[in-house]
């Protein structure tokens, strides 16, 4: 005789066995995003492992169960994609580095310095949790769904705006059509090198262009940019 947990365990599993894949990366990938919003992590290590596990294993193990691929894929349009978005998304990097608000909120996890002992070890962490996100965002929930279509790009965007909840107000603003860009140029090319590239080593070149004198007057940009309805 079943427990009343057993059946509810069993009518849960009878439920998940009834969706197709599309309903089970898009109810994965819900659970997921709960399950990391709550958990704490206050350092870049922590980071690696939760992301690692939540946003990069637990995505592929899923495909490989399905026999589905999430992107990870080299070709000659995956590597012009990935030059086309990198070079459209450079001057927002370039202009983001001289923001007020930008230069007191990165680099992240403490990183005070350029030099090489320090930069380049906490520069790789950060771009091994830039190939976990994408692998979510733009594998779980577009390349690795693009059956549906190109509307599928605009699954994710609310829940990536969502979980920039603390970063500067403009970055947030951003972050929602940024995520459609990015996913566009992945379906594409059906490939995450794109967002990949332009969204990691754009990461490392924020952090480096913070750690030294803005470009640009900081005053002078957030004057040009003060029509926005957020705060720079």
């Amino acid at each position: 005789m079943s427990t009343p947990a057993g059946g509810r365990l069993d009518a849960v599993r009878r439920a998940f066995a009834g969706l197709d894949w599309f309903q089970r990366s898009v109810l994965l990938g819900g659970v997921l995003t709960i399950v990391w919003m709550n958990l704490p992590m206050r350092t870049l290590d922590e980071r690696l492992v939760g992301d690692g596990l939540l946003f990069f294993a637990v995505p592929v193990a899923l495909a490989m169960a399905h026999d589905r691929r999430l992107g990870w894929r080299v070709d000659r349009r995956a590597v012009r994609n990935a030059l086309v978005l990198s070079a459209f998304v450079l001057p927002f990097y370039l202009v983001g580095s001289t923001l007020p608000g930008v230069r007191e909120f990165y680099p992240m996890w403490g990183l005070e310095s350029a030099a090489p002992e320090a930069f380049l070890p906490h520069a790789a962490k950060q771009f091994v949790l830039v190939v976990a996100g994408e692998t979510f965002f733009r594998g779980l929930f577009c390349v690795g769904i693009r059956e549906r279509g190109p509307w599928v790009i605009l699954v994710s965007p609310v829940l990536y705006a969502l979980l920039h909840s603390g970063k500067p107000p403009v970055e947030i603003l951003l972050s929602g059509p940024t995520d459609a860009l990015f996913g566009l140029a992945d379906y594409d090319a059906n490939s995450l090198l794109p967002s990949v590239c332009a969204h990691g080593f754009g990461l490392m070149l924020l952090d480096w262009l913070v750690l030294h004198e803005p470009l640009l007057d900081p005053e002078t940009t957030a004057g040009l940019l003060e029509w926005l309805p957020v705060a720079v």
